[in-house]
């Protein structure tokens, strides 16, 4: 019986060829660490442009909800200084509008548009970022992201959420630092 089920065999597997190599494929190869870390530079640093060190940080970002209402003030400003602002009663000179922006795109305006502002001695401006209800339940990035840079940047004073008239909890009211420029203070 034994020589059977050898002949079968036999049978069974003639013309199949043995495998060349002795080695299993365990999947694709680890990649290279520093390789990684090179592209990742590279793909952050433009070419033909300086590179800009802007100091805004991503590696925390305070998660905030669509309809949540912000306000905050850089310490040594004012408590009711914040409140006028919330209130409208400080008048902004310049608008910003972040719709439809990747978070990259957003935070590169954003820092242009308050460096301009300040350099017009610029007091407030309007700074819509959306409320971007997103369909897979997760916080607006845009706010959440200008949230947390509009806290780091040096020349922002405080910031509110604005009236309902000049997009509510879409938008915030920005106070900026001024230099002694006119006869205008800080």
């Amino acid at each position: 019986m034994q020589d059977d089920d050898f002949s079968l065999f036999r049978s069974e597997v003639r013309g199949v060829k043995p495998i060349a190599h002795d080695r299993a494929e365990v999947g694709k190869p680890k990649a290279d660490r520093t390789q990684l870390a090179g592209l990742r530079q590279a793909a952050s640093v433009r070419t033909g442009q300086a590179l800009v060190v802007d100091g805004l940080s991503d590696q925390f970002v305070i998660d905030v909800g669509a309809e949540d209402e912000l306000m905050w003030r850089r310490d040594g400003v004012q408590e009711s200084q914040i409140r006028k602002l919330k209130l409208g009663q400080i008048t902004f000179e310049g608008s910003l509008d972040l719709h439809g922006m990747t978070v990259e795109r957003a935070r590169e305006t954003l820092w242009a548009f308050i460096a301009e502002a300040t350099r017009l001695e610029v007091r407030c401006v309007r700074v819509t970022h959306g409320k971007a209800a997103r369909l897979d339940g997760k916080r607006p990035m845009i706010k959440s992201h200008v949230n947390t840079w509009l806290r780091q940047h040096p020349q922002v004073l405080g910031f509110a959420s604005c009236q309902a008239r000049h997009g509510g909890t879409g938008a915030l009211y920005v106070m900026l630092k001024r230099t002694m420029l006119e006869g205008r203070d800080e």
